[in-house]
């Protein structure tokens, strides 16, 4: 049996990074083979299997043929007489057609090592163009190599962009398109994605929402980097900065949505875009079946990050009311987590990505004062139903007057 470690970890391994997965190519079998010497099958759509031991994933060297729009319209050919050369030039980028063989061989027909060392995203072949997944992948590469500086060879965005101008990208699937962006949201530079769909044109048509935001102008006074999109990838950034959770960065990247729908006659202002957006951010996330958890978090930021920014303003019952709308007093709470999306609305900002955010402090301590209170008493009181809660409420609304008071005596 010949084996080849292949694609990212043979890549990360030339860039020095961890190798967290392994995959193998196996030339010269068959399945009938491969299950004899106690392999485990799990390919689908082509021949995939489990090494008896290790578990790590061997495939059969195999080409592809084209037969439909989509990631799945292709036909897989896998037989012994399918050599290493012909498996790897399927594959998207030369970085990631390397294979290494069991002691260290590195085989590098389409020159990976040298984009690797030139720190380029290039296509292998105009296979590239098959599958519009791969579109997605590049731009992930792009956020995960952000702090290494790679560019996209000039060649590859333009065959990038004519595939966006044939239509191929329109057949990209939800369940795809929210495994790059939740990949994407893990990265150490996720703005690096959206900047990339961008100069494609592929923004436009996988994500419309974040889309229009871009020329979309708000107060210099207080945007001095104007621009909404700009703005929106801004925070998005810090939000990474802030946060390793993609659903803090994922409630970062969507919170200003509303800001399209801005009539244009009060622009650069924009007045209740936090309740106009939820329309968006809903259709969105049906649209990418986007996990509960992620639209939670991004439906509370998108309403409520103002009354975040403000809070000095407000008076006690409505920071109280605030506090119960974003289930702070609940055991699940994602007040935390809240917060931090705020705060990486205020540092989004050109020249403003140091500012301090005492509001987010503010808020928790409002918040455990409110939770601490006993209601021991209003329990055996004898109130029944809505009484209880409203009885409740005053008093944390006089637990939260006296965090106020007591901020302002300072």
């Amino acid at each position: 049996m010949q084996t080849f470690l292949v694609g990212g970890a043979v890549r990360d391994t030339l860039l020095g990074r961890p190798v967290t997965e392994k995959d193998w190519v196996v030339v010269g079998e068959t399945p009938a083979s491969m299950l004899r010497q106690g392999f485990r099958p799990v390919g689908k759509d082509f021949p995939v299997f489990l090494h008896p031991t290790s578990h790590e994933e061997y495939a059969l060297a195999r080409t592809e043929r084209k037969t439909a729009h989509g990631y799945k319209g292709f036909a897989v050919h896998a037989s012994p007489d399918v050599t290493l050369e012909e498996d790897l030039i399927r594959r998207d980028l030369t970085i990631n057609a390397m294979a290494m063989t069991p002691d260290g061989v590195i085989i590098d027909p389409y020159n990976g090592q040298q984009d690797l060392n030139q720190r380029i995203l290039r296509h292998v072949s105009r296979a590239f163009a098959e599958d519009p997944v791969r579109i997605l992948r590049i731009a992930r590469f792009s956020a995960r190599y952000a702090h290494l500086a790679f560019t996209i060879a000039p060649d590859t965005l333009n065959l990038m962009r004519q595939m966006v101008d044939e239509g191929e990208v329109n057949h990209l699937v939800a369940e795809r398109v929210w495994a790059e962006l939740y990949k994407a949201l893990t990265e150490s530079a996720p703005s690096a994605f959206f900047y990339t769909l961008q100069a494609c044109g592929a923004l436009a048509i996988v994500f419309p929402e974040i889309d229009a935001l871009f020329g979309v102008p708000q107060p210099p006074a207080y945007h001095p980097e104007v621009d909404t999109g700009l703005h929106t990838l801004l925070a998005l950034d810090q939000a990474a900065r802030l946060s390793p959770l993609p659903e803090v960065r994922f409630a970062a990247l969507m919170h200003d949505l509303g800001k399209a729908l801005s009539p244009k006659a009060t622009l650069p202002h924009h007045h209740g875009h936090e309740t106009k957006g939820l329309p968006l951010l809903a259709a969105l996330c049906n649209r990418l079946r986007v996990p509960n958890a992620f639209k939670s978090l991004a439906q509370q930021v998108m309403q409520y990050h103002t009354h975040s920014h403000r809070v000095a303003e407000l008076k006690a019952s409505t920071l109280t009311d605030l506090l119960i709308s974003l289930g702070a007093f609940k055991p699940t709470s994602a007040l935390p987590e809240f917060l931090i999306a705020c705060e990486a609305d205020a540092k989004g900002r050109t020249g403003l990505e140091n500012t301090p955010y005492p509001q987010a402090a503010f808020i928790m301590r409002a918040a455990s004062a409110a939770a601490a209170v006993d209601t021991s008493a209003i329990l055996s009181s004898g109130l029944q139903g809505a009484h209880i809660g409203d009885a409740i409420r005053r008093l944390r609304i006089q637990a939260v007057t006296d965090v106020i008071n007591a901020a302002k005596a300072v």
